[in-house]
């Protein structure tokens, strides 16, 4: 088995991984890289066969629904299958409703289940469920040819599913001839540095609710269910109510997961701003609507007593907030990587939160293993290679991990 990194040996995002042996190949992860402007198939990596046209490409196999690692998708033949947690897979089904332009929606394939091990062509292939800030990821174990290649996708040991590191960490897979390991916090924190854990989070944002006089705003993706999970907690020990808009009701309910916050649940009710109104009204989803509806809420609610709810925030409630005249003694939380604030995606946000006379508060953790808890995943799986992919520091990797094979973007390499 050789395999080639198309994209991701000196970046963060657009990760894409190409596997070969006996003339079949395997594509791991078709991501759109971060800095991308557009989704544009110029991105594309040159693999043959994502037209659906050569029988040579068995498939594509996606670690988890982030964008960076599956938004090529939306560039390739319905007829080149892919393979995806089930929860994820419906997951982006139900975004695909609610978000513009070009968004992959996967063609039919595998569904993993964790440590399930499944065969595509000559390759043995088993997910391990890990945790990171997408629902449902993964790492991949691909043999073939009497090969064995591990990679990490994206994961974590601090959010929710902590228990998943622990576990890979005790019964690692054996025998590793190439572990491609993501290093997103080399270039971000020194070498025992730790990120604060999704509990961290939740009591943060209790004691900010608990001071917040007014309405309470969590500006957070709706993608990352252990942040919602945190955000529902803390809005319930804090005596609130947390409002969610119907994007955030369909994608908790695609989870498949009952034990996540539902539409229904007590201390659960649900606003539909405006512009998504019209959304509905123009896509028909009013089956979607009338679904999650029974404990709907309005403008009118939000204006009576803003103090009594926290809203999962996203930019199209600013009219309505604005109309609802509900501000006065309001807090808002930004929730989310610190990069779409910094570099100029919510400027006219920034100015619309001015105008209310709000101070922005910053509240996150990563969605990656920090540089101690790489060194423990790296150390347990013992691999015979350690090769760097999704990190803007490879040089940093043989300063921290032993037997450290760098491969550049384009280059085949022989397991």
């Amino acid at each position: 088995m050789r395999a080639c990194i198309h994209r991701g040996s000196k970046q963060i995002g657009g990760s894409c991984v190409e596997l070969e042996t006996g003339g079949k190949r395997l594509v791991l992860d078709l991501g759109l890289p971060l800095d991308a402007a557009n989704n544009d198939a110029v991105l594309l990596p040159g693999i043959r066969g994502i037209d659906g046209n050569d029988p040579s490409l068995c498939g594509i196999l996606i670690s988890h629904p982030h964008l960076d690692h599956y938004g090529l998708l939306a560039h390739v033949s319905r007829r080149v299958p892919i393979g995806l947690g089930r929860s994820a897979r419906r997951i982006l089904q139900a975004a695909s409703s609610f978000v513009p332009g070009d968004w992959p929606v996967p063609a039919s394939g595998w569904d993993y289940e964790s440590e399930t091990t499944f065969n595509v062509g000559p390759f043995q292939i088993t997910p391990y469920l890990v945790d990171h800030s997408a629902y449902d990821a993964y790492s991949l174990l691909i043999e073939a040819d009497g090969k064995r290649i591990f990679y990490s996708g994206d994961f974590r040991a601090h959010g929710r599913k902590s228990r998943l590191f622990d576990a890979i960490v005790k019964r690692p897979p054996t025998r590793i001839d190439a572990l491609l390991v993501e290093g997103s916090s080399l270039s971000r924190l020194s070498a025992d540095a730790t990120f604060p854990n999704e509990s961290d989070i939740e009591a943060k944002l209790v004691d900010t609710f608990r001071e917040t006089a007014g309405l309470a705003l969590v500006h957070a993706s709706v993608q990352n269910i252990d942040r919602l999970v945190s955000i529902f907690r803390a809005a319930k020990k804090s005596g609130r109510t947390l409002v969610i808009d119907l994007y955030a009701a369909a994608l908790l309910e695609a989870t498949g997961n009952a034990s996540l916050p539902q539409s229904d649940w007590d201390n659960i009710a649900l606003f539909v701003p405006h512009a998504q109104r019209l959304h509905i009204k123009k896509n028909s989803l009013f089956e979607l609507l009338s679904r999650h509806s029974a404990k709907r809420i309005y403008q009118t609610d939000l204006a009576r007593a803003p103090h009594r709810f926290t809203l999962l925030f996203r930019p199209l409630h600013c009219s309505d907030l604005d109309q609802a005249k509900c501000l006065t003694g309001a807090s808002y939380v930004y929730s989310q990587w610190e990069g779409y604030w910094n570099h100029g995606t919510y400027d006219k946000l920034k100015a619309w939160i001015d105008r209310q006379g709000i101070v922005p508060t910053m509240l996150h953790t990563s969605g990656h293993a920090s540089p101690r808890d790489l060194k423990t995943f790296v150390k347990a799986l013992d691999a015979r290679k350690v090769v760097p992919i999704h990190s803007f520091r490879p040089d940093l990797y043989a300063e921290r991990f032993d037997n450290v094979e760098p491969h550049a973007d384009g280059e085949w390499w022989d397991l």
